[in-house]
């Protein structure tokens, strides 16, 4: 299935999009205007702390046609195969891997986005700002009059197996495979699906993803910056009568509220704080080298950084085809005595979470 939906190009830009159904809905010349066009409510969604430097400062505003905070209180709700607690089981230094995860038929069980998350692995929590989770999900329903918001983190979504349409505060995405797309903190998100689908989540605490440095590669190469996507600004002016249902994630718990409109009524936005899409297709991987071979660092997309210079919370990192030439060496697959591929600056080691005897023994 082809993406119909519109984009614009680039990694954290300053984006400016308004729906053409409004014309000059978009504020000119402030942010937060006495009155706004078409009586427009103005909410700034903040992905940093205020006092952050200018180049690291992250924030958007919307101008939506309710307030986001008009819902009903929260109140907890299951959180089925989500987890952000790594005692419940015992850490095992054995090399693991898990088996495909099931996805229910749809004849069978309606499971939606939410509803078909699991778990597999972490460190760290949310609480303290500082770590990471990795999650699967199975999913075969689209999630009708409800969404997402991830309080704890931002989520990297790669899908494995089928298409999954995005609607989110800031427009629409269409993420098929061998694309990536991230969803940063605190933004409301809905997925759509058209068959049975699975795919990975990687979720970083207290950071947000970056474009490595290159150093000795210099100017060009790996992600570019230019290829990254951004979706345009769309709305829908929707009353729900039966009730719109929030799902919040916030300290690793599943909280749940209620209300009576839609929360994809933004009209406008800007700024650059926003999710965003990545095709994989477009990665300019280096590889040939005289002999031995270099590090999988050299295949890293997105990286969270962590206090301490030269490590990350996690890197995204991928082997597409490539040339693979040297000369006077042994080749050998990526392997490593240490998580190279996962990194973490704590001092949590990674457990592995054995749900439904997903995991099995290498």
């Amino acid at each position: 299935m082809s993406s119909l939906q519109e984009y614009m190009s680039g990694f954290g830009n300053e984006f400016a999009s308004e729906d053409s159904r409004c014309p000059g809905s978009l504020p000119e010349g402030q942010n937060n205007t006495q009155v706004c066009p078409y009586g427009l409510y103005a909410e700034q969604l903040s992905g940093s702390a205020f006092t952050c430097p200018r180049s690291t400062n992250k924030r958007s505003w919307l101008y939506r046609i309710l307030p986001s905070v008009r819902h009903k209180p929260f109140t907890p709700m299951s959180c089925g195969d989500l987890t952000e607690n790594w005692n419940e089981v015992e850490p095992d230094p054995n090399q693991l891997r898990w088996k495909p995860f099931n996805i229910p038929k749809s004849s069978e069980k309606k499971v939606d986005f939410i509803s078909g998350l699991h778990t597999v692995c972490g460190a760290g929590d949310s609480k303290s700002r500082n770590g990471i989770a990795i999650h699967m999900y199975t999913c075969n329903t689209s999630m009708i009059d409800k969404c997402f918001q991830n309080a704890d983190g931002d989520f990297l979504i790669v899908p494995q197996q089928g298409e999954i349409l995005i609607t989110t505060e800031f427009g629409k995405m269409m993420v098929e495979p061998n694309e990536i797309c991230v969803i940063q903190q605190g933004m409301r998100f809905s997925v759509d699906v058209f068959r049975e689908t699975r795919g990975y989540i990687l979720e970083v605490f207290g950071a947000h993803f970056e474009l490595p440095d290159l150093g000795p590669i210099w100017a060009n190469g790996l992600a570019n910056p230019r290829d990254f996507q951004t979706p345009v600004a769309w709305y829908e002016d929707r009353t729900v009568a039966t009730g719109y249902t929030i799902v919040n994630k916030y300290q690793g718990k599943l909280f749940s509220c209620q209300q009576d409109f839609s929360p994809f009524n933004v009209v406008a936005w800007h700024g650059n704080y926003t999710p965003y899409k990545y095709n994989l297709e477009n990665f300019m991987v280096i590889n040939c080298v005289a002999f031995d071979h270099a590090d999988p660092s050299i295949f890293t997309v997105l990286t969270a950084k962590s206090t301490r210079p030269g490590v990350a919370i996690a890197d995204f990192v991928i082997f597409p085809p490539r040339w693979g030439v040297a000369d006077h060496t042994f080749r050998p697959p990526y392997y490593h005595s240490k998580s190279e591929l996962i990194h973490t600056s704590i001092d949590t080691k990674l457990h592995f979470m054995r749900l439904k005897s997903a995991l099995c023994r290498c």
